[in-house]
């Protein structure tokens, strides 16, 4: 009996160890499979990480190739600027410096000998310079000036004519396609604001290798100059003076010079009284010394020929094709009764939708006589045509 119940017993025990065996094989095969298939998920998540990281290295071996393009083709472009397309620029103050009146005054002629005598004087400096074996030089003239000012001025100085001058001008342009004559208008800061901007975009400029300029001989290009010199760009410019000048520019700053004979007048002109005219503010009154006195008994407008308001009252531009008179000798009443009759009549810059250059200095009336109530602007038959003309009322100076 003791012998059957210890192989009962041994018996059971096999069996429950044998059943703990099948069980843990069955989870282990089980959690194998789950590890296999994990493993080949993970075989294709690594493949396509593996696909994706090629197509980047791909990519950005196209794209390194492609910056490597565009980056030779930008250093070839950039020799190509610095070997064939340096600048050389002059820049003048064309109020400042007034061209010669005997070249004025050969019109188309004398404005190709001014342009010729500065490229020729420029040339010779860079020769000196030893800038000439850089590369091919681009030479380029800019001048800036009030035209209607300066006409005025050589005109009541008899230095040339509006004719002269504009033939002058148009000789100076057509000499090269890089010569141009800006006109800035009236204004006090306009020829400097421009030309200030002009050398501080120009300086910078990596083929730019001179800049000349021909300014005026007081203090009004100094804080250009000095904010040139903050910035360290003061190697790239030199002084282009007219004779006679004092050279302070050259001196304060140690600027090289380069000094033009017989192309800018080395005085300007000057008023009788001493004054110099400036071209930068409305010309003063001036008559012919074979001025005319007016007839008291005839209106002005009656006077054969009228006054001219422009000349009288502003400028004239048209000089001897003008077809009211400049000579006669007006009365400070009469110059008064000359500018309220102007006033009626409209100003043709305002009329024709323009912004008049003159602003408050102009002649001409810029709002109607009869204000916003005006009959005629009415009927539609009034002269004040531009737009805003009828805004405020008319006030007549006495």
């Amino acid at each position: 009996m003791a012998t059957s119940s210890v192989a009962e017993s041994n018996q059971q025990l096999w069996d429950e160890t044998l059943s703990r065996l099948l069980n843990l094989s069955s989870v282990t095969l089980k959690r194998n499979a789950e590890l296999e298939n994990r493993v080949a998920e993970l075989e294709v998540e690594l493949a396509v990480w593996k696909q994706a990281h090629a197509t980047v290295l791909e990519g950005a071996d196209r794209e390194a190739k492609a910056l490597k393009g565009r980056l030779a083709t930008l250093n070839g472009q950039m020799d190509s600027l610095m070997n064939h397309c340096l600048l050389v620029l002059c820049v003048i103050d064309g109020d400042a410096c007034i061209f010669n009146d005997a070249l004025l005054r050969q019109g188309h002629e004398g404005g190709r000998q001014a342009a010729q005598q500065l490229t020729k004087a420029v040339a010779e400096y860079l020769t000196r310079e030893n800038v000439h074996t850089l590369g091919h030089l681009s030479f380029w003239i800019t001048v800036y000036y009030n035209r209607l000012g300066l006409i005025n001025v050589l005109e009541r100085h008899k230095l040339c004519s509006p004719e002269q001058f504009e033939a002058f001008v148009m000789g100076f342009s057509q000499t090269s396609p890089r010569f141009s004559l800006v006109d800035v208008g009236y204004g006090r800061d306009a020829t400097f604001t421009k030309i200030a901007e002009y050398l501080q975009t120009y300086i910078r400029f990596p083929q730019t290798q001179r800049i000349f300029l021909a300014g005026s001989s007081d203090n009004t290009y100094v804080s250009t100059i000095t904010a040139l010199q903050s910035d360290d760009l003061l190697n790239k410019l030199a002084i282009l003076e007219k004779a006679g000048d004092d050279q302070g520019l050259s001196r304060r700053f140690h600027l090289p010079t380069l000094t033009m004979e017989n192309v800018f007048m080395s005085q300007s002109p000057r008023d009788s009284n001493g004054g110099l005219p400036t071209p930068h503010s409305p010309p003063v009154l001036s008559v012919s010394t074979n001025g005319k006195l007016i007839d008291p008994t005839l209106p002005l407008h009656k006077h054969s020929p009228p006054p001219c308001n422009e000349f009288y009252l502003m400028s004239c531009t048209k000089g001897s094709t003008c077809k009211y008179s400049h000579e006669y000798v007006l009365t400070p009443e009469q110059l008064a009764t000359l500018a309220a009759n102007a006033k009626k009549a409209p100003c043709n810059f305002l009329k024709n939708g323009i912004q008049c250059p003159y602003g408050e200095r102009c002649c001409w009336g810029h709002t109607c006589p009869n204000g916003p109530k005006c009959f005629h602007l009415s009927k539609g038959k009034c002269w004040f045509k531009g737009e805003s003309m009828h805004n405020l009322p008319f006030v007549q100076t006495s």
